[in-house]
């Protein structure tokens, strides 16, 4: 059975064997540079932003830092996460790395997603984080990340984060940050551009 799962924080203030999963290899997902895409990754930023352009709105800008916390995120997740817990796909493990939270449907420990871009890189705006997981077993990386962003699409909030409608037309996104590996995706974003710059033309190893 395919399983899915999008997920989104909205404020403001079971593995199946087959296939590898897009970014599956873990040694190649830790060994490349924090500052460089993996080819899931690229073609999830390329995909969200050609949507953009769809809605004639700007691309939003690659960010190194946002892309760090986002590639930390989705690891810490394929190894620890727990589908269907209290817990949902916000949350942060234990690991002396960063601050651990138990991020549930209230909101209550929104700060844990906010914080992390400041508390892990040197970015100093406020991280947004959409998440999505899939156990399917797809037959490419750009498969992978078109459905990631029709399961975005189909959810109001979600939707209205990625092309700034709803409670976020008055967001303006300046920096974006993607992550991908082992069915798990994750793109962050913030209002503030990044002074560590872009991942952009960065070769994979």
């Amino acid at each position: 059975m395919k399983v899915i799962i999008p997920l989104l924080a909205l404020l403001l203030t079971f593995r199946v064997f087959g296939q590898p999963s897009p970014g599956h290899d873990a040694d190649i997902v830790a060994e490349t540079p924090l500052h460089c895409l993996n080819e899931a990754e690229k073609e999830l930023a390329s995909a969200i932003n050609a949507y953009r352009s769809v809605n004639k709105l700007a691309p939003v800008p690659l960010s190194v830092s946002l892309s760090q916390v986002a590639r930390l995120h989705v690891i810490d997740l394929a190894e620890n996460y727990q589908i269907g817990g209290k817990c949902n796909m916000h949350s942060w493990s234990s690991d002396p790395r960063w601050s651990s939270c138990c991020y549930t449907d209230d909101h209550r420990k929104a700060s844990c997603m906010w914080d992390k871009p400041r508390e892990l890189t040197s970015y100093t705006g406020d991280g947004y984080e959409i998440a999505f997981y899939s156990n399917h077993d797809y037959t490419s990386d750009r498969d992978f990340a078109l459905d990631a962003l029709e399961g975005w699409k189909s959810s109001r909030g979600h939707h209205d984060l990625i092309i700034n409608r709803g409670k976020w037309t008055t967001a303006n996104w300046k920096a974006m940050g993607v992550g991908v590996f082992d069915g798990y995706a994750v793109i962050w974003f913030g209002e503030l551009p990044d002074r560590a710059g872009s991942p952009e033309g960065c070769t994979d190893k």
